[in-house]
């Protein structure tokens, strides 16, 4: 089996995979200058995927996978695959009959730490008050609405989505002593830590309930902007919101509103909305409204699994994937076609 690489790989990783592979595989990974070592260009490529079995990386270059005619399996070294989707690439695998795997959970420690750390930010007005101290010719209002936080302990959160990432989340609030309300698609399927678990018809309620409101759900054709207007105003004017999966589960112009008019006490997101030409116009990528500008809000630009062990975590899983499919044996992480997850 020839496994190609979709990144410059150094020879450490090569040979990571080449150890979790069956004797005699052959690894192999682009040579050349680069701007992202984790990306490549088609024509650093192009030559070594024809005749490429299986495919594993973080992105794909335009026309490769029309060209690698003896493609088999393909391993995306992230968690979800809206990415894909969105460029046709689910439609071309189940055309061709190629498997797609992903390395889903690979990054829920570090991703969860970072919800967690929204939580505690903007609970605790940490920016605020760093702000504060760095100008220190005034004293802060003892006990104000503008400088004074919000505790955690025997609040309400509900984690919207219970899969890895979810399912850790509500660990780390229970460490908090929270009461934890979980929505998921199956409610019946249950879920450590999570006080009680409900349906996708049951939202407002929950939302009512809950002082932080946690979005940990993948993005599907089920889930796209689900969140706007209706449910910012289900939830409580004390609240507050994060997002920690998918940019464009919240619909943008009902958060900004939310958000300015005192609706919602405040909005942390690692990842913000992609408006691609042909959808969208003009063309962006992060809130159109700027909304990552506003005091309340809290950013950082996709960098949740910028975390120690991660990188080489995704190498494992991905890899694993791969081993499962040249042993012929079920793929741990095979993503259904038809599901998107």
């Amino acid at each position: 089996m020839k496994v190609l690489c979709l990144w410059y790989a150094n020879e450490q990783e090569i040979d990571l995979i080449k150890r979790g592979l069956p004797p005699g595989t052959q690894v192999v990974a682009p040579k050349g200058d680069y701007l992202s070592r984790f990306d490549c260009a088609y024509a650093d490529v192009a030559k070594l995927a024809v005749d490429a079995d299986a495919m594993i990386g973080l992105s794909v270059p335009e026309g490769l996978l029309e060209i690698s005619e003896k493609l088999k399996i393909f391993c995306w070294m992230h968690s979800g695959v809206d990415d894909l989707r969105q460029f046709g690439a689910l439609n071309h695998f189940k055309q061709r009959g190629i498997k797609l795997a992903n390395i889903r959970g690979s990054n829920g420690n570090a991703v969860a730490e970072h919800a967690m750390m929204f939580v505690l930010a903007l609970a605790k007005k940490t920016l605020q008050k760093h702000q504060a101290s760095l100008e220190r010719d005034r004293l802060l209002p003892l006990y104000g609405d503008e400088y004074r936080s919000t505790m955690l302990d025997g609040r309400t959160m509900a984690i919207i989505g219970l899969g890895n990432i979810g399912g850790r989340i509500a660990k780390h609030a229970k460490g908090f002593d929270m009461r934890v309300l979980g929505i998921r698609r199956n409610k019946d399927k249950p879920a450590a830590y999570v006080d009680s678990m409900h349906g996708m018809d049951e939202l407002h309620s929950v939302l009512g309930q809950s002082d932080f409101v946690v979005l940990a759900a993948p993005s599907t054709r089920e889930t796209y902007q689900f969140f706007g207007k209706a449910e910012l105003e289900a939830m409580k004017r004390s609240a507050y919101l994060v997002c920690i999966s998918r940019g464009m589960l919240v619909q943008e112009k009902p958060l900004y509103e939310a958000l300015t008019s005192g609706r919602l006490r405040g909005y942390a997101a690692d990842v913000w909305g992609q408006y691609p030409y042909g959808r969208f116009f003009p063309v962006h990528w992060g809130s159109r409204l700027q909304i990552h500008r506003l005091p309340n809000v809290l950013g950082s630009y996709d960098q949740a699994a910028n975390a120690d062990d991660v990188l080489q975590r995704n190498i494992e899983w991905g890899t694993q994937s791969l081993a499962d499919f040249a042993n012929g044996r079920p793929i741990t992480r095979e993503v259904s076609l038809d599901l998107g997850y």
